[in-house]
């Protein structure tokens, strides 16, 4: 089980998550062209020496000039590795990687892990301070208190550029947030609010330390450790520990409870009792927050105070405290202004930019992903979803702003306006429309079946799509899977439900409806059977049929046209309307939509119409306001030819259907996506580059994904089969049990409709 999360998976996928294909989750990309002896010499020698002489004269233009200005180092001597303790420098690299990686996704953030094999803090802190010239910032992460104090401290005193221990910061902001509204909500302020910290590691100090800056009385706090209350004179604590012992005669957690609003939890399961909770002042608050398992559940502590408002580091219940609310946003705002430091002032601008946005209207997408449970502000709504996209605009500026009124700034924004537009730009809404199609995956769990259950690679994505609680998996196959389900480390293979066509109950019944569907297609009753019996996808699909399953994955072992085939003598597609594939290909601020790319050989222009208003419909569904571009080899009858006409024709229907999107053609591909080649066409109805791309017949469509997917630098989606009457997905014979997962996602959540 992963830490801190719901979320579960066998160890098998995990690794062969992290080794399949280039090892690990990182690679360096170049960002300028490398293709020519000119590009080379730019690049390296003799071109780099312009830039070389004009960063010795200004350092401030290495900004300019290099990647430093967007580059975090995320540094670890795993000491600490995310509650599996000391286990060394070289077996923090997956999550110092990992960290490397939600940069990226969260705030185009490119980051680098540099792992250090020493605990000594002195040589820990010579090696990162001898690394300023290289970066914009340092992340520390995963280092054990004490010495995670003074290596930030020390850091942060010698180097002119960004330190964050999120360890300690990270969990603070967002608790900080949290706690604002929570103290909102019950009618109190900061400043009268008593408050019990249990624990004192480093994100227990460092949550202390936030909440006093922001007006919480040193006098109101009391720390417990393990052993009990810190107070004054206790001689067993360390430095960091003892600059917050209170001056109080209670001596146990449950005396320091006694009557207090507030419970901080940063220590272990189970350390917060029902009957404290319950001799808690009215409307208690409380964040139990240890890692994996809280100190106290929200099913048990409201059982014991109704009147509680609660939150823990889970997924699984309300109010998620969860550091990627916070340090990429914040990174992003420090490095854009060049910040010398992270202050308090920043770290208080996160905390409430994060519990403003928690106050303002939950957009629809968001709020759909979660069962519909996050329209408003309140009880069980005081912390942002991990996954809002408003996330990257609100957090940086908020932090940016701080930056220069605290005058740590070395390069003020003018317009902040522009800046939020900028910072919307930056990253692809498709990310956070996948991520919250897996939220609503597991809000609204549907039975979906996986036809060819003998394949190793359909196994593991059941299995995924299980213990990730996206639903549950119907698996259509024959004896043998239950073995193979224990070959991949699965206890329980019995709690799997396995059809067998051989042995099925439910056979009579599927051989009755597809006899009556196809008896006047030639069929007899014993070639159904036969049907019935033998062929997986059409005993899947009649599943789906039946309504015993609400969607249906398969593909990896025919080819898509097969499949298909299959498919269609059991279900229709919706009515007046025919099925048709898109591939998606997703990059970092970019997302285009390519129609059709597996069924219709030459579609009509009534089809190609229809295939244009359906993929505006699925590119809405993803975050985008559909341009959609009719490709030719012509541009606007340049050249001229004998294919044009159903294209032009396409354009006119959508004209008389008077549909809410743009859409302009016929036009070659550079034109529908270069906007320096589309400024040749003043009278082009695309306000800029098209994303979504209506192909002329399958040839070029199906040729142009499959080069895409094999060659391309974006990542592909799909194909997504649209227009069933059932959610039917047809794979890639080569797909991935990663791959599986997302297209079973996308059907479930009727994103692939």
């Amino acid at each position: 089980m992963s830490e801190g999360s719901n979320v579960q998976f066998s160890e098998r996928e995990a690794l062969l998550f992290h080794s399949q294909g280039r090892p690990g989750k990182i690679e360096i990309i170049a960002s300028k062209p490398m293709a020519t002896q000119r590009d080379l010499s730019l690049a390296y020698s003799p071109g780099v020496a312009v830039p070389v002489r004009e960063i010795a004269r200004d350092p401030e233009k290495a900004y300019d000039y290099t990647a430093k200005g967007n580059l975090v180092a995320v540094i670890s001597n795993g000491t600490a590795i995310l509650g599996l303790g000391n286990l060394g420098a070289l077996a923090s690299k997956p999550v110092m990687e990992g960290k490397a990686v939600l940069f990226k996704r969260f705030a185009d953030v490119d980051s680098i892990d540099i792992e250090l094999n020493t605990e000594d803090v002195d040589r820990f802190i010579d090696a990162v301070e001898l690394m300023e010239p290289s970066f914009g910032g340092i992340n520390l992460e995963d280092i054990a208190a004490p010495s995670c104090f003074v290596i930030e401290q020390t850091l942060r005193e010698r180097m002119n550029i960004p330190v964050f221990h999120d360890d300690q910061h990270g969990t603070a902001i967002i608790t900080a947030a949290g706690l604002i509204n929570a103290v909102h909500l019950t009618g109190r302020t900061l400043s009268e609010v008593k408050v019990v910290v249990n624990g004192a590691g480093a994100a227990a100090i460092a949550c202390t330390e936030l909440i006093k800056a922001m007006g919480v009385r040193s006098d109101n706090v009391i720390m417990c450790d393990r052993k009990g209350v810190i107070y004054q004179g206790r001689d067993d604590v360390n430095q960091w520990q003892s600059a917050h012992a209170a001056d109080t005669d209670r001596r146990t957690l449950t005396e320091a409870l006694s009557g207090a609003d507030i419970f901080l939890g940063l220590s272990a399961a189970g350390a917060l009792k029902p009957e404290m909770v319950a001799d808690m002042a009215p409307r208690p608050i409380i964040f139990a927050m240890a890692n994996p398992d809280p100190e106290i559940t929200p099913p048990e502590a409201r059982a014991a105070r109704p009147d509680a408002i609660i939150a823990t580091g889970r997924s699984d219940y309300p109010n998620q405290v969860y550091n990627v609310l916070g340090f990429p946003f914040i990174f992003r705002g420090a490095l854009d202004v060049r910040a010398t430091t992270i202050n308090d002032e920043m770290k208080i601008a996160a905390a409430q930019a994060l519990a403003k946005l928690a106050r303002q209207q939950v957009p629809e997408e968001v709020a759909a992903a979660y069962g519909g449970r996050l329209h408003s502000f309140g009880a069980d709504y005081i912390i942002p979803a991990p996954f809002d996209p408003r996330l990257m605009e609100v957090v940086p500026a908020a932090v940016a702003q701080a930056a220069m009124d605290s005058g740590v700034a070395r390069r003020p924004i003018p317009d902040m306006a522009a800046y939020r537009d900028q910072l919307k730009a930056r990253l692809n809404p498709t990310t956070s429309v996948l991520t919250l199609a897996y939220e609503g995956a597991r809000q609204h769990p549907k039975r979906v079946v996986f036809a060819e259950a003998e394949e190793e690679v359909v196994l593991r994505a059941a299995i995924a799509f299980r213990d990730g609680g996206y639903g549950t998996p119907v698996l259509v196959g024959r004896d043998e899977v239950p073995d193979k389900l224990r070959a991949l480390g699965v206890d329980d293979p019995d709690s799997f439900e396995l059809h067998n066509s051989r042995i099925s109950p439910l056979v009579p019944r599927m051989v009755d409806h597809l006899y009556a569907r196809l008896q006047r297609r030639g069929y007899l009753r014993r070639d159904v059977e036969l049907l019935v019996n033998q062929d997986r996808n059409i005993f899947g699909a009649l599943l789906l049929a039946l309504g015993e399953a609400d969607v249906m994955i398969t593909g990896v072992t025919r080819t898509y046209a097969q499949t298909l085939q299959q498919i269609r003598r059991v279900l229709d597609p919706v009515e007046n309307h025919k099925p048709f594939g898109i591939h998606v290909l997703v990059g970092q601020s970019h997302t285009v939509f390519m129609a059709d790319t597996t069924v219709n050989e030459r579609p009509s222009a009534a089809e190609l119409a229809d295939i244009a208003e359906h993929t505006a419909a699925v590119a809405r569904r993803m975050g985008h306001e559909p341009r959609v571009a009719f490709l030719s080899y012509s541009t606007f009858g340049n050249p001229a030819g004998h294919w044009l006409d159903n294209i032009r024709d396409a354009v006119t229907i959508l004209d008389q259907r008077g549909v809410g999107f743009e859409y302009e053609g016929e036009m070659a591909p550079d034109v529908a996506l270069n906007p320096a080649l589309a400024k040749n066409y003043p009278f082009m109805r695309l306000s800029g580059p098209a994303n979504v791309l209506v192909m002329p017949g399958l040839q070029s469509a199906n040729l142009s994904a499959k080069l895409l997917r094999e060659l391309g630098g974006d990542a592909v989606i799909g194909p997504m089969l649209v227009g069933m009457e059932h959610p039917v997905q047809i794979a890639t014979m080569g797909a991935t049990a990663s791959e599986l997962v997302t297209l079973a996602v996308l059907a479930a959540a009727g994103i692939a409709r």
